[in-house]
């Protein structure tokens, strides 16, 4: 959700965005069109010429060849971008251990704001 609410340049979101629409979008189209694709195709196989069904099949694997391609190049550069800002936005908190050297003045003042510690946070 971090990523989500702050993933660096505003263009990946929108590109995020974008894309999410257009899986939406795009997704019930390709199925009904390759239902009905297939559906013709096995009417001309039935009732005329099986040159038009294979057509139609042609036609129906090209189409969701061409989905499942976008789907796969789309999916794996926002993973990439994810990775990517994984990467070089890390939060690191670092602890220190109470002391008997430090002075009681410093020693409360380290003592007033306990870290927040997040899942993905690493402490050293």
């Amino acid at each position: 959700l971090q990523w989500l609410r702050n993933p660096g340049p505003q263009h990946e979101r929108r590109t995020l965005f974008g894309d999410m629409v257009c899986f939406l979008f795009i997704t019930p189209l390709a199925t009904i069109s390759g239902w009905l694709c297939l559906r013709g195709a096995v009417d001309h196989l039935h009732f005329s010429s099986r040159l038009e069904a294979v057509g139609l099949i042609a036609l129906t694997v090209a189409l969701f060849t061409i989905y499942l391609f976008w789907t796969l190049v789309s999916f794996r550069y926002h993973c990439r971008l994810y990775n990517e800002w994984q990467r070089t936005n890390q939060r690191v908190i670092l602890l220190t251990p109470k002391s008997a050297n430090v002075p009681p003045t410093q020693q409360s003042l380290l003592d007033l704001q306990p870290p927040k510690r997040n899942l993905k946070e690493t402490i050293v």
